[in-house]
């Protein structure tokens, strides 16, 4: 089976990571996205497969004992993350560099798994403050979900020196572009 490279993206919430990993990923028809699973419900509009591959905790307790994962966090009490190694093998089986987007830990998990094979970005908000501004303006967060998000955040910025390259998301097409730049380089190396 062909063993491709692992792209690794990582951030608190609300740097931008998802529109970043976008952006990479139409400029770079080599990689292919690697859909998580998790154990939260579906949310309108969310496609099983797609946006996530949604399991109950109990499915997900279950591949985790049967050690179907690459890596998982349960992030909050009850509530799991995490990417299915059939996943990654199926898109190699396609011929095809795999991107991930998930939290610091499952990011820094993978990349000790496959230290040669993966090229870890931690993509980092201009400041504190902006990255408050950015989840206050999403809508989502109550008062006590965004004081979380914030003190995770906090301590997901303390490691971003262990992965390889930061890329602070301050103007969002030049983050996309420096990105880029670090992954194309990256995938050409053998």
């Amino acid at each position: 089976m062909h063993k491709g490279k692992l792209v690794i993206f990582s951030a608190p919430s609300g740097a931008g990571k998802t529109s970043i990993v976008q952006g990479v990923l139409q400029q770079t028809p080599q990689l292919a996205f690697s859909v998580s699973a998790c154990s939260r419900p579906i949310r309108p509009g969310e496609v099983h497969g797609k946006d996530y591959y949604f399991l109950s905790p109990e499915a997900f307790r279950k591949k985790i004992d049967e050690g179907a994962f690459l890596e998982w966090e349960e992030v909050y009490p009850g509530s799991y993350y995490g990417t299915l190694r059939a996943e990654v093998e199926r898109l190699w089986q396609e011929g095809k560099h795999v991107v991930f987007d998930v939290d610091v830990a499952g990011g820094l998990n993978i990349k000790n798994q496959f230290p040669q094979q993966a090229l870890a970005i931690f993509i980092k908000p201009p400041s504190p403050d902006v990255l408050k501004q950015r989840l206050i303006n999403r809508g989502t967060e109550s008062e006590e979900s965004l004081r979380k998000r914030l003190g995770k955040a906090e301590l997901e910025l303390s490691y971003a020196n262990r992965f390889d390259h930061i890329v602070v998301n301050d103007h969002l097409e030049t983050a996309i572009r420096e990105a880029s730049e670090k992954v194309k380089r990256f995938i050409v190396l053998q």
